[in-house]
């Protein structure tokens, strides 16, 4: 947990360098739809951000490069 925590809070940092995050919604250990590398349950955590174009390139890289991710998505909403 305390791992997870610290994790969390290093790609907080990065999206409130040039961003805010709107909310943190973690939905806990769940099954994955399929195994990935032997494993077959993940933590899940839901981040809403509003930030500048260049944050979710560096979100992205540095998701990429950590070992305790599995998977990650990123999507842009766009409000009407």
């Amino acid at each position: 947990e305390e791992k997870r925590n610290q994790l969390l809070d290093k790609f907080r940092g990065i999206i409130e360098a040039s961003g805010e995050v709107e909310n943190v919604d973690e939905w806990g250990h769940r099954k994955l739809a399929y195994e990935i590398s032997k494993v077959k349950e993940g933590y899940y955590v839901l981040v809403n951000f509003n930030a500048s174009i260049d944050v979710p390139k560096e979100l992205d890289r540095n998701l990429r490069i950590s070992d305790d991710v599995i998977r990650h998505m990123i999507f842009n909403l766009e409000e009407k």
